[in-house]
């Protein structure tokens, strides 16, 4: 409870305000400003609602100062809030216009009302001061792990006493089908806090991953030393975890200390989140071992990395695809999320059947631009080259470098390359011109003079129009467009790039 205010302008005042402070665990300066506020208050309602009243009280004695304050003005419209200036010199021979006159007040005798007017005033300001402290409390242990007593439950969200201050836990926060019951100890993440009109609202989780990851910290001493680290931790909550460690000691396995002596330590975990199952996979720096680590049990054969796109196609066994994939996509699903990367599941029949087709579009794209037999095509598609821009602008010794090719062969290829190139670009800006689109919608890379009809029929005029398409609009205006999902989107982000320049 808030004492009773015993305003009464001696040392008591700071005897209560000592004990104040001490019950409600706040600063005694914090409740000492409460009570000038509760005398201002008090004092206005003796002397005015509108008169300009300051309080002071000595922090050495416990005298109640009071003062009035008026500003100094030409012309005087309030006498309660104004002085004029040669009233204010008589006063004080320094005073200047703009300024404020302070003037001394006689002291206020706190009657019944008034008192119950800045016992009203000090307990709000304490409440007001035990929310700072509650919210400045908790602000610094959001990511941390707290404990707490089951309060209430209401609608599926679970209230939490934790002492001086409650918390909760929503329903979609909490782990499916667990059941909680008044009374009930209970471990969280501490997800967020926030300032709030009631005050400060403090947020649980126990489906955030870094809870996981703060449960190992209090169960591995290697964790919490820091010899181990934990990198990344991906959960289907309830269900399946996966959780990435590396070691700093090369002497210790990050693996086997996370587990513990037949699987006490990761036990302890499991209890906690209800027996929901952790994969514990060795970090890598190098994505493609990263990769077919997170992806176990799976067994992988092969991995393409395509590391513009942030993408990994993973190669597996048909027998191994459903492993690889998992229950309604789990195991994929944490696997990328752990790792950073989107991971593309191919069977060895589909990647081959994939990389064939890829291969034919490649090789006719180089026949018909550089009017070259078909083993020509062929071999530059085997030699890595993706787009005849390559063709036209690598070196002319790389391109000679092939074996059957010599550099006049080379030398011809590029002009070839060249003159397609040329062609393409002033097609392209006729294309535009015939059908009134934005000249600078040619700047963008992979854009064919067959794409820009449908392109215009579905609105799209202007640099601007392009660079708001997504992905799968642009497929869907161009549905007989040969670019892969790389080339569009790198011909989107061309179109945006201008947005982002100052």
């Amino acid at each position: 409870m808030v004492a009773e205010p015993a305003i009464v302008g001696n040392s008591e005042i700071l005897q209560v305000a000592e004990a104040v402070s001490r019950e409600k665990g706040i600063d005694r300066e914090a409740v000492i400003e409460a009570l000038e506020q509760a005398i201002q208050v008090a004092a206005r309602r003796k002397y005015g609602h509108e008169m300009q009243i300051i309080s002071q009280i000595s922090r050495k004695t416990g005298m109640i100062s009071l003062y009035r304050q008026r500003n100094i003005v030409e012309v005087v419209e309030n006498y309660a809030t104004e002085m004029d200036l040669e009233d204010a010199k008589k006063r004080d021979p320094k005073a200047e216009l703009g300024g404020v006159v302070s003037e001394a007040l006689p002291p206020i005798d706190f009657g019944r009302v008034v008192a119950q007017t800045a016992k009203q005033v000090i307990i709000q300001k304490v409440r007001d001061a035990e929310r700072d402290v509650q919210f400045n409390e908790f602000r610094d242990r959001v990511g941390t792990i707290i404990n707490g007593v089951v309060k209430r439950v209401e609608y599926g969200n679970v209230v939490i006493d934790l002492g001086r201050s409650e918390a909760v836990i929503y329903r979609e926060r909490c782990i499916p089908r667990e059941m909680f019951k008044q009374g009930d100890r209970v471990r969280a993440y501490v997800e967020d806090v926030r300032r709030e009109r009631s005050g400060p609202q403090i947020f649980l989780s126990r489906v955030h991953p870094q809870f996981i990851a703060k449960l190992f910290e209090q169960e591995v001493p290697e964790v919490y030393d820091g010899i181990i680290e934990i990198k990344a931790v991906a959960r289907d909550p309830g269900s399946r975890a996966k959780m990435c460690v590396s070691s700093n000691d090369p002497s210790i396995d990050p693996v086997g200390s996370c587990v513990g002596v037949r699987g006490s330590r990761v036990q302890a975990v499991i209890q906690e989140i209800q027996g929901e199952k952790i994969d514990i996979i060795p970090w890598s720096p190098d994505p493609a071992t990263l990769v077919v680590n997170a992806l176990a049990p799976a067994e992988v054969a092969k991995v393409v990395i395509d590391e513009n796109r942030g993408r990994i196609e993973v190669v597996v066994p048909d027998e191994q695809l459903s492993i690889a994939i998992g229950r309604r996509g789990q195991n994929v699903r944490l696997a990328a999320d752990v790792t950073g990367w989107e991971i593309d599941i191919l069977t060895e029949e589909t990647s081959t059947k994939k990389r064939q087709e890829e291969f034919a579009r490649l090789s006719r794209l180089f026949i018909e631009a550089l009017d070259v037999e078909d083993v020509i095509g062929e071999l530059l598609v085997t030699e890595g080259f993706q787009s005849v821009e390559e063709v036209a602008f690598v070196s002319t010794e790389d391109l000679a470098s092939i074996e059957g090719f010599d550099a006049d062969v080379a030398e011809e290829l590029q002009r070839r390359a060249k003159a397609y190139l040329d062609n393409r670009e002033q097609n392209l800006k006729n294309k535009l011109k015939e059908l009134g689109m934005e000249a600078s919608i040619a700047t963008v890379p992979h854009l064919m003079p067959e794409m820009l009809a449908p392109l215009q029929q579905g609105g799209v005029k202007t640099l601007d129009d392009l660079a708001d398409l997504a992905r799968d609009e642009f497929n869907e205006l161009v549905p007989g467009s040969t670019l892969n999902a790389a080339q569009v989107d790198e011909m989107i982000m061309k179109a945006r790039e201008h947005w982002f320049k100052e």
